[in-house]
């Protein structure tokens, strides 16, 4: 079983982002998705930036992987989109039927994020023929429904399951960051450059609840599934994914990389990361619950 570093959903300055895959290099991850999947105002890196940085992760013997944007809303992103699509040498991960329809024109193999509905088999399958490689298992969905999917898909596709991070929830054509701060999208003043991880949105009794990034919403409690990696061995699972954070990812890649090769048991990996992160944490979806919830402490 593999581990990748999914996108970093957050918007860090150029510095951060360089030093931060700089660390990347010598860590324990087998794949990393590169580039900006939220807003395209986002440019601290063009897509030269990422490149060269993909060029210095393959060096250091990583599979990389380029990421598109979630939800396309102008000329200039289809553009742009089609530039990642058309004038790489990395694999893609599809994040909109957009990039899906690109690659499959190419004959090019591609990844669908975890963003994209894709729910069963049957529609698996059927985008295999068109060049699906790996398929990244959506956020909400259970346990149960991966092992029926795992049990009826093409079996050269890889399965890939987001195991650590804030949940990606949904995207929308409107700017929350921007409206947090009464101004318009189109003139937001990268206000979310000051955000590192998200603002955060409290209940009314005080709990968290969702964090707003720009256009995307995201759950403020943070996935953990250190404890179900044997389950996903069992199962079929080829890849688990961990979502970028803003300090310790390559301690958090550490913890995931030992459980999945078995080199420590459960508890251990569990406890390792209650020292890192306090979370609070949360698995429901995975068990058919609330998203929310934290059903299994290990």
């Amino acid at each position: 079983m593999k581990v990748s570093l999914g996108p970093v959903y957050f918007y860090w300055s150029k510095k951060k982002l360089l030093d931060f895959y700089k660390e990347i290099e010598s860590s324990a991850v087998d794949i990393v998705y590169l580039g900006e999947v939220v807003c395209s105002k986002r440019n601290q890196l063009m897509l030269s930036d990422w490149l060269n940085i993909a060029k210095r992760l393959k060096d250091a013997g990583k599979e990389v992987v380029l990421s598109t944007l979630t939800l396309i809303e102008a000329d200039s992103e289809l553009k742009r989109l089609v530039r990642v699509c058309k004038g790489s040498e990395y694999l893609v991960e599809a994040n909109d039927f957009a990039a899906i329809n690109i690659m499959s024109k190419q004959n090019k193999a591609f990844v669908i994020g975890p963003n994209v509905n894709i729910y069963n088999a049957p529609s698996l399958n059927m985008l295999a023929k068109k060049g699906l490689k790996r398929w990244c298992f959506p956020v909400e969905l259970s346990r149960v429904a991966l092992q029926d999917t795992i049990k009826e898909k093409d079996k050269n596709i890889e399965v890939e399951v987001f195991v650590f991070g804030n949940l990606p929830l949904a995207f929308s054509a409107r700017c929350f960051t921007a409206r947090a701060y009464n101004i318009d999208k189109d003139a937001c003043k990268h206000k979310c450059l000051d955000h590192k991880e998200g603002l955060l949105l409290s209940t009314q009794e005080n709990k968290p609840f969702l964090i707003m990034n720009g256009i995307q919403t995201m759950s403020a409690n943070s996935l953990n599934l250190i404890g179900q990696v044997e389950t996903m061995r069992e199962i079929g699972v080829d890849i688990i994914r961990v979502s970028p954070q803003f300090t310790d990812t390559r301690k958090i890649i550490k913890i995931f990389k030992n459980r999945a090769e078995n080199l420590i048991d459960s508890n251990t990996a569990t406890e390792k990361l209650r020292l890192l992160n306090s979370g609070p944490y949360c698995d429901g979806y995975w068990f058919e619950k609330e998203g929310m919830k934290r059903v299994k402490s290990a």
